[in-house]
């Protein structure tokens, strides 16, 4: 059995919720089990732990990091239990992302009281998928409205993007996927860079070279066509 855990991360609006049904659709075709660890921050913000409940930043931040931590532990522990040969655990954001949160000394304190460092954080993930935010490149696309808990302006996503890519620098496997096409070849591209990263097939399959020679023959019997109806207009009106 093969066991191999990413991280999908990335600033806001960046497509990562959409990123994480198609790896759940193609690597399920491939023969993965796909499991995923839910993203820790909407959880306990969700049920009343947050920055602005804790006595400060770092206390929730100690918190959030404990609890990422102990999820991705029982993940790794029941995976080892399944009998597939294949099981890919995918992250929605790793332990590094709170970095972009914190102070450095605030992540230096963070880290003596956890006793890790950032070395150890880093090596925890195979690869790391990052989801350049969409006020980044595609700034037309940019929304707060798929999701209530955002609230940054496009530079402020632009300067969060910035933090979230520099805290994961370090990873052998760090691989930033851009706006610089449509939003559907974003998300081909950081499936293909999975796949590689897997050792897996091309999961889409290329183009057809084009074909000149088929333009002109399309071309030529829509004229041929276009000819023959006017003909028989013609002799429809004569007979007429």
């Amino acid at each position: 059995m093969s066991m191999t855990k990413i991280v999908i991360t990335g600033g806001p609006c960046g497509g990562k919720s959409t990123a994480l049904d198609w790896i759940r659709d193609t690597f399920s075709r491939k023969g993965y089990r796909v499991l995923f660890v839910p993203e820790t921050a909407t959880e306990l913000i969700s049920g009343g732990v947050a920055p602005w409940t804790c006595g400060c930043n770092l206390d929730y931040q100690k918190c959030q990091v404990r609890l990422q931590l102990a999820k991705e532990s029982v993940f790794e522990e029941a995976a080892r239990s399944m009998q597939d040969e294949k099981i890919l655990i995918v992250c929605d954001r790793g332990v590094m992302d709170n970095k972009a949160y914190m102070t450095d000394d605030e992540f230096a304190e963070c880290m003596r009281v956890l006793g890790t460092d950032e070395v150890s954080l880093l090596h925890n993930y195979g690869a790391i998928f990052h989801l350049v935010t969409a006020a980044n490149g595609a700034a037309e696309h940019y929304t707060l409205g798929n999701n209530n808990a955002r609230k940054e302006t496009p530079d402020q996503a632009i300067a969060l993007d910035n933090l979230l890519i520099a805290a994961w620098t370090g990873h052998p496997h760090l691989c930033i996927i851009d706006n610089s096409t449509d939003f559907e070849s974003k998300m081909k591209r950081l499936i293909m860079e999975i796949s590689a990263f897997l050792g897996e097939s091309e999961p889409f399959a290329a183009p057809a070279p084009h074909d000149a020679g088929q333009d002109e023959a399309r071309l030529n019997a829509y004229l041929a066509r276009l000819t023959q109806e006017d003909s028989k207009q013609d002799e429809e009106a004569q007979n007429g």
